[in-house]
């Protein structure tokens, strides 16, 4: 087999021929349930799209590379609100972030088995929302459908009901407390950020990221599967193991979102909002 870490040398090189080329290398990764080609097939399509996500790809496809097999070993498709794919400018030049998106932290959730669905939403100025807990086991979220304008964004919750039907703890977090994630988050104020492209779906990956705290979403059985992926990986093709991964330039006082793969400036995290009863 020609060795990738020679490919991924070859800066001008078809980023999307890559994908394709390499495609048996990410089934290695992939877990059993996921179809290599078509997973291929979508984070393709995800370039295409984007001309400036296309370019960011060729300035440097080692880290393309790199990305994809974070998404491959996640088990979820590049290029979705599973796993965005997002420019990252680094001395200059852009390259490609992925980041885990809330869809993709839910279908994470659901692989941890304890967890029978997930109930995540914002709340508009417009919508009526009741929630008092002690007295709720869940919020009561009622929306106008008939209204042509919801009016602003206000707040977002989540929740995840177990298999045993009993009700996790709800996290509901204000506007303040998503402006303060999002302060931390590097680059959220690029026009490339999912931040300033859907900003709903980043209210709801913050909620979602809190409820992570509060209900089994495997993190460490991500890192098992992680670590047993790469193994599996290593022994199919007589290759180093980290053969895709490649470092990411951080600024000073930035850190990488074990979670998610999001840049975080600071000492802060998501995981440190976690509402107390008053802020519920």
């Amino acid at each position: 087999m020609t060795s990738i870490s020679n490919a991924v040398e070859q800066r001008k090189s078809d980023p999307t021929a890559m994908i394709t080329q390499y495609t048996p290398d990410f089934a290695t990764m992939l877990p059993s349930h996921i179809k290599p080609e078509q997973w291929a097939r979508v984070a393709v399509g995800a370039l295409r799209r984007d001309p400036n996500l296309m370019q960011a790809a060729r300035n440097d496809p080692a880290r393309l590379m790199s990305e994809l097999a974070k998404a491959a070993r996640l088990g979820l498709e590049p290029g979705t609100e599973e796993f965005y794919l997002t420019c990252r400018k680094e001395k200059g030049t852009n390259k490609v972030l992925g980041i885990t998106g809330y869809q993709g932290m839910i279908e994470l959730m659901y692989r941890a088995g304890a967890v029978g669905s997930v109930v995540a939403e914002v709340v508009y100025t417009g919508d009526r929302f009741d929630y008092v807990p002690g007295r709720d086991s869940r919020p009561i979220h009622t929306i106008d459908w008939d209204a042509d304008d919801r009016g602003k964004l206000r707040l977002v919750y989540a929740y995840a009901v177990m298999k045993d039907g009993a009700t996790s703890k709800v996290i509901v977090l204000r506007r303040s407390d998503i402006e303060r994630i999002k302060e931390s988050s590097q680059g959220s104020d690029s026009k490339y950020s999912p931040w300033q492209t859907n900003e709903p779906a980043m209210w709801l990956k913050s909620a979602v990221r809190q409820l992570a705290k509060w209900v089994p979403t495997s993190a460490e059985y991500r890192r098992e599967q992680l670590r047993a992926a790469q193994d599996v990986a290593a022994e199919r093709s007589h290759a180093p193991a980290e053969v895709f991964t490649q470092q990411i330039d951080l600024q000073p006082g930035e850190h990488i979102d074990e979670l998610t793969g999001e840049i975080v400036e600071g000492g802060y995290a998501e995981a440190d909002i976690v509402p107390d009863e008053e802020s519920e």
